[in-house]
């Protein structure tokens, strides 16, 4: 297997890309997910390593923009 980072952003088709990204470290690939501390539905599993990134706005600004 391989190295894979997988950098998903806020409102990206994450819901999607978790699948594939599960999917390939169960095939055997060393899979880091960079997610930042504040965001949406970005939910892990023990399949991957999750790696956090300060951001500076909170999730009701978050809200807002969107």
């Amino acid at each position: 297997g391989g190295k894979l980072l997988v950098v998903p952003m806020v409102g990206s088709h994450w819901l999607s890309m978790q699948e594939v990204v599960e999917k390939l470290s169960e095939r055997g690939h060393e899979v880091v997910v960079l997610v930042p501390e504040v965001s949406w539905q970005m939910e892990t599993t023990q399949a991957y390593k999750v790696v956090t990134h300060p951001v500076s706005q909170t999730l009701e600004e978050l809200d807002n923009a969107f």
